[in-house]
């Protein structure tokens, strides 16, 4: 009797399962890049600024007018931008090296965003 009960109390060993992530990530993750890419954005990083990028605020469409640096060892990146509805207006934008941004890239044959 003793037997029977050690070989119960034996647990068998659980089958091995890889971990998976559910499927509707991926896709939607995949349909989020296809609709920035159709409406001619993209999200690239803060040193991946380009000079004649735009980008969008809840204070209006900016323009980068400098190039990227960083401060306090590469965590943020600062970017000198000019608000496109008045060019006088000028500031240095901060963002987290880690964020990305939704721009509008200018192309050499446009010209134009």
């Amino acid at each position: 009797m003793d037997v029977r009960r050690a070989e119960a109390n034996v647990r068998k060993p659980a089958k091995m399962r890889s971990r998976q992530r559910p499927a509707s990530r991926p896709r939607e993750a995949a349909k989020t890049a296809q609709s920035a890419a159709r409406a001619g954005t993209s999200r690239v990083l803060p040193m991946e600024l380009r000079v004649g990028d735009r980008f969008s605020d809840e204070t209006g469409e900016w323009e980068v007018v400098g190039r990227p640096y960083t401060t306090i060892g590469g965590k943020n990146a600062n970017v000198r931008v000019r608000l496109v509805a008045q060019p006088t207006v000028i500031e240095t934008r901060l963002w987290g090296a880690h964020e990305r941004i939704a721009v509008k890239r200018v192309t050499a044959e446009e010209g134009k965003p």
